[in-house]
């Protein structure tokens, strides 16, 4: 856990994440990625000098077989609030509207009722679980699906809803936290979504592993191309060490 938190509070005093007496939301899906990122941030608290409350969401997308109890105990055993919200999307995107690209769609109702959840609990800031890897295959993706140049922020202020998105794990490498979840064991739940696997991002995954494969260290370059761009949001005063990034 301590290279994941070395990656994390790099990140969230880079980018300012974290200020005193924020009541930061985590969305916990049951994956790799927001597990960690909820546990992580736990134990920054502990000892972070910005004093903040901390609150694990997770959405109930209403596919048969969902349990969420194995997330409850482990926030149970954390001494973190949780709250499971019930939710019609699946209905809504597979059996009413039958999409054939569902994705766009759920991220974006998804988002919605993440933030209306996070408010009602008197937070001001989401934590999402995207990591280094999503950064570059987020790049590729809006160059080469939506012709344009960019990614997410690291940090976004939602102004309709009033609530900032911050991403603490943008410099953990995604091999760095399926280590950490082999190792340490956490709990994690099957993705019950009929489209997992089966998407762009995957496509996109598997297209940079191809490449990294042919051409070490393709994506710590489009990472640090980002970084010294500036672009979304991006840019830094000083330069990271790119280095400890192996591809």
């Amino acid at each position: 856990m301590r290279k994941i938190l070395s990656y994390m509070r790099r990140a969230v005093e880079d980018y300012h994440m974290i200020e005193e007496g924020d009541k930061i939301a985590v969305g916990v899906s049951g994956g790799k990625d927001s597990v960690t990122l909820l546990l992580a941030l736990k134990e920054l608290q502990r000892f972070y000098p910005k004093k903040f409350e901390l609150i694990g969401l997770t959405l109930d997308m209403g596919f048969e077989g969902f349990d969420a109890s194995v997330l409850a105990a482990l926030c149970e055993e954390r001494a973190i609030p949780y709250i499971v919200e019930k939710t019609n999307f699946k209905e809504v995107i597979f059996d009413i509207r039958k999409e054939s690209n569902p994705c766009s769609l759920c991220a974006k109702m998804r988002r919605g009722a993440l933030n209306d959840l996070a408010k009602k609990h008197g937070c001001n800031k989401i934590a999402l679980g995207h990591h280094y890897d999503d950064v570059v295959e987020t790049f590729f993706l809006c160059l080469l699906y939506e012709g344009r140049i960019g990614c997410f922020s690291p940090v976004t202020h939602l102004t309709r809803a009033d609530v900032y998105q911050i991403r603490p794990l943008i410099y953990a490498p995604e091999k760095e936290i399926r280590s950490i979840v082999k190792r340490m064991q956490f709990p994690i739940m099957h993705n019950p979504c009929p489209a997992n696997g089966k998407t762009t991002r995957q496509d996109m995954k598997d297209m940079l592993n191809l490449m990294n494969k042919d051409n070490r260290g393709v994506k710590k370059r489009v990472f640090g191309a980002l970084i010294r761009s500036g672009i979304d949001g991006w840019g830094l005063d000083k330069k990271i060490n790119l280095k400890e990034y192996k591809s």
